[in-house]
């Protein structure tokens, strides 16, 4: 199906459009990422760069222009169109998404100059950091490719990712770590939370090839949980 879709969009101008522009949007969300970690993870200020959010407005109005596209290139032929223009939509809503929760990752580096250490939670923290950067590259190579096979492995290596996340805000919660500033762990347990919706937005979109438009956002092949 998904392979179907690439060939409906890239045969229409508008659609093709809007198609690239949601390879952008992608791209642009990975920075603002990148740069949002640095920001609370590596640096002992608290200013941060004007790009960051002259990014986010684009995504924002890259997301209209799509939803623009599509509505107009349904509008012009027909009700059976319908499908492929959905599963566009949904996907860039997810990436505008992932561009809401950058900011509150830039936000809590705003409310937490000093550079954020994890503690007792440092070693699960770098290892979901590395994941969820490594998902923006591998998500977009998915969806590039028309992978069903890449995009499978995918969403198995780091199914971890959410549950562990839940974990640590928990562990936080109970004070597990007694070293911790109410600061720090207030801080560690909201970023380990907009990681975890990062991540969901990014798997969301990895199954918007491997899964009917009906179960985008949910685990394919007979599992019914969210993920």
């Amino acid at each position: 199906m998904w392979r179907n879709l690439i060939k409906m969009w890239k045969s229409d101008n508008l659609l093709d459009q809007a198609w690239k522009q949601s390879f952008e949007m992608l791209d642009i969300t990975h920075e603002m990422f990148l740069e949002a970690i640095r920001s609370l993870r590596e640096s002992d200020d608290s200013i941060i760069k004007k790009e960051i959010r002259d990014k986010d407005k684009i995504v924002n109005q890259y997301e209209q222009e799509v939803r623009r596209k599509v509505m107009t290139h349904c509008a012009l032929q027909g009700p059976n169109e319908l499908p492929g223009g959905l599963v566009l939509v949904s996907i860039v809503i997810d990436i505008e998404r992932i561009g809401d929760y950058t900011k509150n990752i830039v936000e809590l580096a705003m409310a937490h100059p000093r550079k954020l250490d994890g503690g007792l939670f440092e070693p699960s923290l770098k290892k979901i950091e590395e994941a969820v950067k490594d998902n923006f590259i591998r998500t977009k190579a998915c969806i590039e490719s028309s992978d069903v096979k890449a995009a499978m492995k995918l969403l198995k290596e780091y199914e971890y990712v959410n549950p562990e996340c839940n974990q640590r805000s928990i562990e936080l919660v109970q004070e597990k770590d007694k070293k911790l500033t109410i600061g720090d762990a207030a801080t560690l347990a909201l970023y380990f939370r907009w990681l975890k919706r990062v991540n969901s937005h990014l798997r969301n979109i990895t199954t918007s090839i491997v899964n009917p438009f009906d179960r985008i956002g949910f685990n394919p092949v007979n599992k019914t949980e969210d993920i």
